[in-house]
């Protein structure tokens, strides 16, 4: 029999013992209160009419010829002729009838009034004996059924006591050895099965909890079995990378360390991994300059990598730096965790070697190419010179034309040579204190001409009181003439260009800006403006000429000082170039 069964059969006792207990008591209230009516309506009733008859022979006594006397008897009398329910009764009202029907003479009223009373008197004696008598069997009725109700109650109480004690024991019995096996299956110990004992519900549930016992223990080898293979195969992968790589967990300990990793430690691997990096860092100088990235934080850590550069046997070797600390959702606990900080170095040498050739060889270039182009430029202007001799005027436009374009070679020249400065960090910087007007007004005045031929008009809005910057004179004002000078460029005839400069919300730089109402620039271009040589198209997809360096040389000059350069724009509404400068403060 299973647990369901046996539960619901115990309560089906109790509910049949709590019902047959309502049952009785119910009818036997039902029926002490027929007796009770029955007493009220027969014997009660008769006394109640036998004292008004006594109270009619009192009022018969006092004035024979009272309406509530001898009438008033016979009529109650009537009544209780009416009411005969005991043996006895009968006789006496038949008497008292027979009685009070003869007409009483004067001579013996009282004697017959006498008569009358004593029969009345038996009348209620009567009644009240048999009240007597019925009111002892209701006292045993009442005993018996209370009797009765203690042993249904007695019964009761001990079945439900009974349930009370064994179906908690039946179910916790069961639950407790699946609960044991439950706790060792959490510790990973799937051998724990539960012993059938039984075929009922509690059987059936450790017959399913085995077998899932035995899909987890097979579960968890195959799982096993993937995840070593997977972390071989890992593994084999980072041993084979040519750059270095470092794997720490959140305490810092280092996890992982391949083979270029200690050799550019200078240790063997038993001797890095599962050591803390700070420990390292303590007799070990590569990890000592390493260790500062890894405990930055994200927000002082750059996101792209950083060049990092190492001195050994008296020789340079450069690296690319990049920490990240690796983060996964994990599907199965669904949250975020944490994986570790990976720490990877890719040797560059190579590469900073051929970059500065390339950089020397474009500064030599440069440096050669602006003497012949110099002389150029000066024997075109000679030719000219009426002086010189004098020309047609379709030779006057071939000079201008080559004019024009060696005018272009020397401004590519001498940016290709800014270039080449900034890579070799050879361009001294004169920063010091620095008005902003200025700054404004070294780059406004040479522009002046350039407005001209287009009908430009150039507005200049500087805050008040602007305090000095920290910047480079010259060159801070050849990046806003650069800036101006592409607004003349793109501007519509007959445009308004605004130059204004104003504190930074923070107050701890100027920003100048530098706004046209030319065509505009689309988002997916405004980063790679400032790249070197690039150049964008315009909105019916043509390119206009240029180096594409200015911008780029601008954004070098403008971060070697400690600002930014950048630009807000929206095609059709044009655009707003910006530049900041820290206080000088």
């Amino acid at each position: 029999m299973n647990i369901k069964t046996k539960i619901t059969l115990g309560f089906l006792a109790v509910l049949v013992l709590l019902l047959s207990m309502g049952w009785y008591a119910h009818t036997t209230v039902q029926r002490l209160d027929r007796s009770s009516r029955a007493i009220l309506q027969d014997n009660f009733r008769s006394v109640q009419l036998g004292q008004r008859m006594l109270q009619a022979l009192d009022v018969a006594e006092i004035a024979p010829n009272a309406p509530k006397g001898l009438p008033r008897f016979r009529e109650q009398l009537h009544q209780a002729a009416a009411n005969v329910t005991e043996a006895g009764e009968q006789p006496v009202v038949d008497s008292l009838t027979a009685l009070a029907g003869l007409p009483i003479q004067a001579a013996g009223y009282p004697t017959e009034l006498a008569r009358l009373r004593r029969l009345t008197h038996r009348l209620v004696a009567v009644n009240m004996q048999a009240l007597t008598r019925q009111n002892e069997r209701a006292n045993r009725t009442a005993e018996q059924a209370s009797y009765y109700l203690l042993g249904f109650l007695a019964v009761s109480f001990l079945v439900a006591l009974g349930l009370a004690v064994g179906v908690p024991e039946v179910a916790v019995s069961g639950l407790a050895k699946l609960s044991a096996s439950i706790e060792h299956a959490a510790q990973g110990n799937f051998t724990a099965t539960i012993p059938l004992e039984s075929r009922d519900e509690f059987g059936q549930v450790a017959l399913a909890f085995n077998r899932l016992l035995g899909h987890l223990n097979e579960f968890r080898s195959t799982n096993l079995a993937e995840v070593l293979t997977e972390r071989n195969r890992v593994a084999s992968i980072v041993q084979t990378l040519d750059e270095a790589l470092f794997l720490l967990d959140e305490a810092r300990v280092v996890l992982v360390a391949n083979p270029p990793a200690c050799a550019l430690l200078g240790l063997p691997e038993n001797q890095v991994v599962g050591q803390s990096a700070a420990q390292l860092a303590q007799t070990n100088r590569v990890m000592a300059s390493l260790l500062p990235q890894v405990l930055a934080s994200e927000a002082q850590r750059a996101a792209e990598a950083l060049p990092f550069t190492l001195t050994r046997d008296g020789e340079e070797n450069h690296y690319r730096l990049l920490v990240h600390n690796e983060t996964c959702f994990n599907p199965v606990r669904g949250q975020m965790e944490f994986l570790g900080t990976i720490v990877s170095l890719h040797n560059v040498s190579d590469f900073k070697r051929l970059d500065q050739a390339k950089s020397q060889f474009l500064a030599t270039v440069s440096h050669e190419m602006k003497t012949p182009l110099s002389t150029i430029h000066f024997h075109l202007k000679l030719l000219q010179d009426q002086r010189v001799g004098p020309l047609n005027a379709e030779q006057q436009q071939m000079v201008a034309t080559l004019k024009q374009e060696n005018q272009r070679l020397l401004k590519l020249t001498r940016d290709l040579l800014d270039v080449a400065r900034l890579e070799s960090g050879a361009i001294p910087l004169n920063v010091q204190p620095t008005a902003v007007p200025a700054l404004v007004a070294a780059a406004t005045d040479p522009l002046q001409l350039q407005l001209a031929p287009k009908g430009l008009k150039l507005d200049v809005n500087l805050a008040p009181d602007l305090p000095l910057v920290h910047a480079d004179l010259e060159k801070s004002a050849w990046v806003l003439l650069n800036l101006l000078a592409n607004a003349v460029r793109y501007s519509p005839d007959a445009g308004h260009i605004i130059v204004s400069a104003a504190l930074t919300p923070d107050h701890g730089a100027i920003q100048v800006n530098v706004q046209d109402h030319g065509p505009g620039i689309a988002r997916e271009h405004q980063e790679q403006i400032f790249q070197r040589f690039a150049q964008v198209p315009d909105a019916a997809g043509m390119y206009r000429s240029g180096s594409g360096l200015g911008l780029s040389i601008s954004r070098e000059f403008i971060a070697a000082q400690g600002g930014q350069l950048g630009v807000t724009s929206s095609p059709g509404m044009g655009s707003t170039f910006f530049f900041t400068l820290p206080l000088a403060s």
